[in-house]
């Protein structure tokens, strides 16, 4: 693909469909940026060659003019001098000169329509790119508010899955049963404890009836 080519595409390129049909427009602005830094450093090459070319064809040109004009002043005077063989050789090369200078005129024009025509796709190209440039910085923050926007989506999404849920509530089961056995420890504790003091408090009552008994044996 020749030069102007490839800077056509870039200048026909819509840039806000091209970003949006990107997975990754901060890469894709990053991307085109760059292309057109490279095609931009190109076209002026490019430029400053043309422009160098026109000087040497209108050079040329004013050099074949002159030898043309030279050719001429030589066969008038061959005549004044009545050497007509002379001076038909003049016009002859008179002529083949004026040719020539025809042909770097042709060359000329051409080589003049090439240069603006790299000159109107250098200005245009400096445009685009500036346009690139100026939206680059938003559309790379834009970017990443989405992505960060997306990570936040998706962890919401995740805390509120009916799985998240169902392990919530099988967290909460367990916490309701480790209560309900550490209260039942704590009853079984207790009621040992009251068992303890019952079984005490029997234990004197019969110890005192047995004291009793005996002492009636004794003074019986």
């Amino acid at each position: 693909m020749g030069l102007l080519e490839r800077v056509s595409t870039l200048l026909r390129a819509n840039l806000n469909d091209m970003i949006d049909r990107a997975e990754s427009p901060s890469k894709m602005i990053k991307q085109l940026i760059l292309d057109m830094e490279n095609q931009l450093l190109q076209v002026k090459t490019q430029v400053a060659i043309s422009i160098a070319d026109q000087h040497m064809l209108e050079k040329k040109a004013r050099e074949s003019a002159d030898q043309s004009a030279e050719w001429l002043r030589k066969a008038d005077l061959a005549v004044d001098k009545g050497q007509d063989d002379l001076a038909r050789a003049a016009l002859e090369r008179h002529k083949a000169a004026e040719r020539t200078t025809a042909s770097f005129h042709q060359q000329l024009d051409d080589q003049r329509a090439q240069v603006a025509t790299l000159k109107s796709a250098l200005a245009n190209l400096e445009k685009k790119l500036g346009e690139a440039q100026a939206k680059s910085h938003m559309i790379i923050a834009q970017d990443r508010r989405a992505r960060a926007l997306g990570r936040a989506t998706d962890a919401q999404l995740a805390i509120g899955s009916r799985s998240t849920a169902r392990t919530f509530e099988r967290v909460k089961e367990k916490v309701v049963v480790h209560e309900a056995v550490s209260q039942a420890r704590a009853e079984l504790l207790n009621d040992d404890v009251d068992d303890r003091f019952e079984q005490l408090e029997r234990d004197e009552e019969v110890d005192k009836l047995l004291a009793e008994l005996k002492a009636k044996k004794a003074t019986a």
